[in-house]
């Protein structure tokens, strides 16, 4: 397809897509661009989408096999590839964090539609974990290249049980209903691209070999260089938009700044392959099985 455009949004991360009508089957040559551009980018914004649930997922497919919506959380009627991300739902994803770490593949990209937008407010910011990686000082990089970590969806939630309402209580519940941890490289090294990032976020809850207290220190000090504003891309929504980004080595998170206003967003997420470390160890899994969720990547 001739007439693509890729326009950058910050130095880091992000980038604007325009000339691609994501309706239409996408030709290889269109595909390939697309990839090179999230490979470069990672995470592209596409405008004026006229998406539906089956569309989005049709594009998703370009990139690869999809999971379904989420190992425990229930998919949109009718369509168990769809995940909902409703303002209803709670504000599960008010954290930092890589879409489904606590898995042993964790989605390899992840899609997320508007459909119902708030007058203000309730922007993702995504954040460059590459780059991230490329700030931290030659002795963190050294540290960081031998360490792993363990995420889980067991993790220790900012809002303390004893706060939550029966909703809230029941949706946390749902969330570990099936418990997984899994061991990762915190320094995971890109299939496509070979660049290093930090492979962290709010999953991650514990240094392999470390005490809670240790590990607690040392992935507070990783993300501080995550969530550092220059390596940040904060999208602010408008109606009928899909933004595709790369969880291989991104972080996100969701602004709860909107007053409780509706807001809701369809995500549709691309199988992933084994994280692979720095000296080519893959990752492993101590406790859950993902099967119904996702199939590995080649």
């Amino acid at each position: 397809m001739s007439g693509i455009e890729i326009r950058k949004i910050t130095a880091n991360i992000g980038a604007q897509v325009f000339g691609v009508d994501l309706t239409e089957p996408l030709d290889e040559k269109t595909a390939t661009a697309l990839r090179d551009a999230l490979n470069a980018h990672k995470a592209l914004v596409f405008s004026d989408v006229n998406l539906d649930d089956e569309g989005q997922q049709a594009f998703a497919r370009h990139f690869g096999e999809l999971t379904t919506a989420h190992p425990t959380v229930p998919a949109v009627d009718g369509a168990p590839n769809v995940l909902p991300v409703d303002s209803e739902g709670g504000r599960a994803a008010n954290h930092w964090h890589t879409d489904v770490t606590f898995v042993l593949n964790p989605p390899q990209a992840s899609t997320l539609r508007s459909l119902t937008i708030p007058p203000y407010g309730g922007e993702t910011l995504i954040a460059d974990s590459a780059a991230a990686y490329r700030d931290l000082p030659e002795p963190l990089r050294r540290l960081a290249d031998d360490l792993w970590a363990e995420h889980t969806n067991d993790y220790d939630y900012a809002v303390p049980e004893e706060t939550l309402d029966e909703e809230q209580a029941a949706r946390r519940a749902q969330f570990t209903s099936i418990t997984y941890r899994t061991a990762h490289p915190v320094v995971r090294v890109h299939p496509l691209t070979g660049e290093r990032g930090l492979f962290v976020g709010g999953f991650a809850q514990r240094i392999v070999g470390l005490s809670t207290g240790e590990s607690r220190k040392l992935l507070d000090l990783f993300q501080s260089y995550v969530t550092r504003p220059e390596n940040v891309l904060r999208h602010r929504w408008s109606e009928n938009q899909l933004v595709l980004f790369d969880n291989r080595i991104t972080q996100h998170y969701a602004v709860d700044n909107y007053d409780g206003l509706p807001r809701r967003l369809h995500r549709v997420t691309v199988a992933g392959d084994v994280p692979v470390g720095v000296e080519g160890k893959e990752s492993w899994s101590v406790e859950g099985d993902a099967s119904h969720y996702t199939a590995v990547a080649a």
